[in-house]
């Protein structure tokens, strides 16, 4: 997905933010099956990661250009 306009970004970084928070918690949770535990921390790193690709396409492409500001 593209990110088309600012308020979409700002959704994105929200997004990020607590795919971020919910990572961290879960990585110092111990819990009984770990290799349930391995999967939604994979899930949740393809996740962060795509979020983070989404923001700097979209930064990429709504740069401004040098000698205009």
């Amino acid at each position: 997905m593209d990110l088309r306009n600012e308020r979409e970004l700002a959704n994105t970084r929200k997004k990020l933010q607590l795919l971020e928070g919910l990572y961290h918690a879960d990585k110092s949770e111990c819990g009984d099956d770990e290799e349930l535990r391995e999967a939604e921390m994979e899930s949740l790193t393809r996740l962060i990661n795509q979020l983070k690709e989404e923001i700097a396409r979209y930064k990429a492409h709504h740069a401004i250009p040098r000698g205009t500001a």
